[in-house]
């Protein structure tokens, strides 16, 4: 017995000689092995039968000895393979992730939060330039409707300040409408033609600026550039032909039975509508730089829309332009009717004109766009 125990005690004092230690888990960084080495099975096998002796001998003399729990060295080692490699798949994270952070998404981040600043700053910048620019042109435009208005004022009612000497405010204003018609009327004998065009230009002007208005656009915040088009259609074109038509509709029904003023009306609200429209929407098609195909696109859509249209208004208008109206104030009198119809024509070629470039913008970015998102 001594002898045993004497074996037993020389076999587990040369254990940390090998440098096992039982109750101490292992921790190496090694990759998983497939077969264990040869010298670590034949020490396993050692350990075992140590194990099984002391555990015969303590059974035997009552001895209280701890028995060393015998494992397959190869689940041991596989286990311990297992927790390796799971140690090292998260070092193999931690370095990637601690890579990405150190070098290049160091590089990354400072890239994006760079470019994010930059882009937030810029669009604020440009924000507050758009919104500055806005204000400019509210204010510009103040500055035009207000010199217009006090300019038209100012000369409607100083039309008789050569004679104000002595005279009191109610008889500035009582006098001032009849001596501006006379003023018309002799406008209308020296040069018909220009007084004719200026009033069109700027019936036409308001037309359009009532027209925005009636859009959704603030009083002061109207396009500058459409309503100029407008007017100068309304100031080269329309005050000039229109003088000319009412003569030539004159000469064309020189009658005075009961018949020609619905002829007159019909001729004018088929053939007159139709090309007067027509040049209407050319001209300002090429005041906006638009392609011939495009204005011609255009007119093909609004012709009968803006013929029946007119139907609905003119017919009426017109039983007192051909039947009351002398031939010389028709124009004006047409023209307090054109800001009506100036207002629709606007909106409606406004619009036409809208919906087309927002289609061309849209065809545009869907031919940018690639076929399939994957190809990026």
């Amino acid at each position: 017995m001594a002898s045993v125990h004497a074996i037993a005690a020389q076999g587990l004092l040369r254990l940390p000689e090998l440098g096992l230690r039982p109750f101490q888990k292992a921790s190496f960084h090694c990759c998983r092995l497939s077969q264990p080495p040869p010298h670590l099975t034949r020490i396993g096998r050692r350990v075992g039968d140590l194990t099984a002796v002391a555990a015969a001998n303590s059974a035997t003399d009552g001895l209280d000895a701890v028995p060393l729990q015998r494992g397959d060295a190869t689940d041991q080692q596989g286990g311990v393979s297992a927790s390796l490699e799971r140690e090292e798949e998260g070092a193999e994270l931690v370095s990637q992730v601690g890579g990405f952070a150190t070098s290049e998404g160091q590089f990354s981040f400072d890239g994006f939060s760079s470019s994010g600043s930059t882009s937030t700053s810029s669009s604020a910048e440009g924000l507050r330039d758009a919104e500055m620019e806005r204000e400019a042109d509210r204010i510009l435009n103040a500055m035009i409707v207000l010199a217009a208005g006090s300019f038209a004022i100012t000369k409607l009612l100083t039309i008789d300040h050569d004679y104000w000497q002595g005279w009191t405010l109610y008889e500035i204003l009582r006098y001032a409408p009849q001596h501006n018609w006379a003023a018309y009327e002799e406008a209308l004998k020296s040069n018909p033609v220009l007084a004719k065009m200026i009033i069109s230009g700027v019936v036409y002007s308001l037309g359009d600026w009532i027209a925005q208005c009636y859009e959704g656009k603030p009083l002061f915040e109207f396009d500058r550039a459409r309503m100029f088009r407008s007017g100068l259609v309304g100031f080269t074109l329309h005050g000039s032909l229109s003088h000319f038509y009412y003569q030539f509709c004159e000469e064309l029904f020189p009658f005075q039975d009961w018949w020609v003023v619905p002829a007159k009306v019909l001729f004018d609200q088929t053939l007159w509508s139709a090309v007067w429209n027509s040049i209407y929407y050319t001209i300002l098609g090429f005041l906006r730089f638009e392609s011939p195909v495009s204005i011609f696109k255009e007119l093909a859509a609004t012709f009968w829309p803006m013929l029946t249209a007119g139907w609905k208004l003119w017919p009426f208008a017109h039983l007192i332009t051909y039947g009351v109206i002398p031939v010389e104030q028709r124009l004006l009198w047409v023209d307090c009717i054109e800001l009506i119809w100036v207002t629709i024509l606007s909106t409606y070629s406004n619009e036409k004109s809208e919906t087309r470039t927002s289609e061309v913008a849209a065809d545009a970015n869907s031919r940018t766009l690639p076929a399939n998102p994957r190809e990026e």
